[in-house]
């Protein structure tokens, strides 16, 4: 028998404190795959991937070895597993982000994995490093979980969304540095240099990011520039006129100071049919980016009819 999918209610203001310090430690992990995985374009090798226990970042190459660093929300855990049968594991509780850092690195050694990152958060404003960091140390397991819960249900919609298209796209992944999850859709054409800035980030590795040509679009869980859990579409570089496209989504409208259309997380959550809106949303906000930039929609894109 099918179950109706579960999009757990996710107001930002109930755990606001969890999110800031779950941010960190996936940043402590995702530092750790920058420096083990060869740079693939738009840094996609940084990301993590959701699973049906929470987020991981598999598959990093070690001496020979390989290993995978999971956060399971379902039995809040950070796991570590090696190719050659190895395991250490933390459990996800209220820490500081300094212990949880030092837990981190001891279990890598126990397991003969040495490695050093740089220890400054990135993407964050007023950042500490993580081994001083003794003001973020909350973790609520019930919103944990409801944010997993929710990248689950965000995850298998973009998905169905990514398969419209056939040029160049993104895995659906979930990003560190900003904490959201996305995905991306590219015309082929190159694009000029982002003039945009990121706490903590050099300007050649945005550059790399923005290098072509996009429509992108995401699912924040609340940390986002709109301050609420919320799915967003963005286009780079934006062409004219983009942000007038008038929506037929009900509660979508664009957010001129974020410069993103913005779809309310509560929105989907409510509406009778959640898939329906998001990817009319998704659509309708890609169609208006590829047709004011002109892009070659009949060589990029699969007949809708021949998708669900």
């Amino acid at each position: 028998m099918s179950e109706k999918p579960i999009w757990p209610d996710l107001p930002l203001a109930a755990w606001s404190e969890t999110c800031d310090t779950l941010h960190l430690w996936t940043q402590i992990v995702g530092k750790v795959r920058i420096a083990l995985t060869p740079l693939i374009n738009h840094w996609w090798n940084a990301t993590f991937l959701v699973t049906a226990r929470g987020l991981a970042a598999p598959a990093m190459p070690y001496a020979g070895r390989t290993f995978d660093i999971i956060f399971d929300f379902v039995n809040h855990q950070l796991v570590i597993e090696t190719s050659d049968g190895g395991v250490e594991s933390i459990t996800l509780k209220a820490k500081a982000v300094a212990d949880f850092y030092n837990e981190f690195m001891q279990c890598l050694k126990r397991l003969g994995i040495d490695i050093h990152i740089w220890t400054m958060p990135s993407e964050i404003e007023n950042a500490i490093p993580f081994d001083r960091d003794s003001t973020h140390a909350q973790y609520d397991p019930v919103y944990a979980q409801k944010f997993w819960l929710a990248l689950l249900q965000a995850n298998r919609v973009m998905n169905e969304f990514r398969a419209r298209f056939i040029g160049k796209a993104s895995p659906v992944h979930f990003f560190w540095g900003s904490f959201d999850l996305a995905v991306t859709r590219f015309s082929g054409r190159t694009a000029p240099p982002p003039k945009g800035t990121a706490p903590h980030v050099a300007s050649w590795v945005i550059a790399e990011s923005y290098s072509h040509e996009v429509s992108s679009c995401g699912f924040w869980p609340g940390n986002g520039g709109y301050g609420r859990a919320a799915f967003f579409v963005y286009a780079y570089p934006e062409p004219a006129g983009y942000g007038d496209t008038h929506l037929a989504t009900a509660d979508a409208f664009y957010d001129k100071g974020l410069g993103q259309f913005i779809l309310p997380y509560d929105a989907v959550c409510q509406s009778g049919d959640p898939d329906r809106l998001l990817l009319g949303f998704l659509q309708e906000t890609y169609v208006a980016a590829a047709e004011l930039a002109k892009w070659d929609r009949k060589t990029l894109e699969r007949e809708l009819s021949t998708t669900r």
